[in-house]
């Protein structure tokens, strides 16, 4: 048994009925964005989340805040089911679990100050007087890497960078124990992204936390992630630790998304093999039949489109290594 999960999710599924008719507004079908996954966070670790746009990483994230309400499942924090709990109680879980959006331009109110936006969460939960808020504010500013005296400045103001900086410590406020990572650094610069990268890295040792990093790109999971995830269509196809599964990926739409992760030296790039995943990613609103990817797989039996394959652990220690394939680890 783990004693060391922070959380935990079960079984997780979303749904997003949609209907037909001006009038009527007859039911005509769902959605499926999150279609039971299962997967849990170690207490001071980094989980990475992965996988091609619309696949359900981002609607993950928000379930789990209880900002959008499941279809079904289980997310456990500190042994709570914040999906039973009332919305007082969740309202103490969330000064613990806090959430960094994709979009810096979009997340942070042009008509509030950089003060106002990193202080609303001490107002909110009636933390400090207006004092101790500026003084806990300029403090948040220098450990995020910015001018203390631009508290009274508005987001225009600053680069993207910055600006997510900004959204970083707002994050920080109440010094959560969980910061859920959506695509944090996707819109900005590769530059910069190595920057907010690091400075994200050197928070977690210093503050202990515990991240959920979703984003597209493996290159950037690599740097961060101690484990990692692997979505695909609402669905799950594998987790490893991050080393295990770039050295050695067992499900084969894992194996197409790193071959696609570019080499800096130009001689192995032009030497290694690149695996092209023929067509587009199947609807969510209907999915394929058994495994969710093979119509799109080079390995694929004549079992993969009638029954779904679970995840099971191909660890050849005492370590976890899981795939939802027939044919795990076979090259294609």
């Amino acid at each position: 048994m783990n004693d060391n999960k922070l959380l935990e999710v079960k079984n997780l599924k979303k749904y997003f009925n949609l209907r037909s008719g001006f009038l009527s507004q007859r039911f005509s079908g769902s959605v499926k964005a999150i279609d039971g996954i299962s997967f849990f966070i170690n207490k001071g670790e980094t989980f990475g989340l992965v996988g091609e746009s619309g696949c359900g990483k981002s609607t993950t994230a928000r379930v789990i805040l209880r900002l959008t309400n499941p279809t079904e499942g289980e997310v456990i924090y500190n042994n709570i089911n914040i999906f039973k709990i009332s919305s007082r109680e969740m309202f103490k879980v969330r000064r613990e679990i806090q959430i960094i959006f994709q979009d810096p331009y979009a997340s942070l109110s042009p008509r509030m100050t950089v003060g106002d936006i990193i202080g609303e969460p001490y107002e909110i939960h009636s933390i400090g007087n207006r004092q101790e808020r500026t003084k806990k504010v300029k403090n948040l500013l220098k450990v995020v890497g910015l001018n203390p005296e631009h508290i009274n400045r508005y987001p225009h103001e600053f680069s993207g960078g910055q600006r997510q900086r900004i959204g970083i410590a707002r994050a920080l406020a109440l010094t959560p124990k969980i910061i859920l990572c959506d695509e944090p650094v996707s819109a900005l610069d590769v530059s910069v992204q190595a920057q907010i990268l690091n400075l994200m890295s050197s928070l977690q040792k210093e503050f202990d936390l515990t991240y959920l990093f979703i984003a597209h790109d493996l290159s950037v999971v690599k740097h961060v992630s101690d484990r990692v995830g692997v979505m695909y269509l609402g669905k799950i196809v594998e987790i490893a630790k991050s080393e295990d599964l770039y050295e050695k990926p067992l499900h084969p739409y894992t194996m197409g998304l790193l071959s696609a992760v570019p080499i800096p030296d130009p001689q192995l790039e032009r030497q290694r093999k690149r695996i092209i995943l023929q067509g587009d990613v199947p609807s969510p609103l209907n999915p394929p039949s058994g495994c969710r990817f093979h119509p799109r797989c080079p390995n694929a039996q004549e079992i993969c489109s009638i029954e779904e394959p679970q995840l099971k652990n191909y660890s050849e220690d005492a370590g976890e290594h899981l795939a939802a394939c027939f044919f795990a680890g076979k090259p294609i």
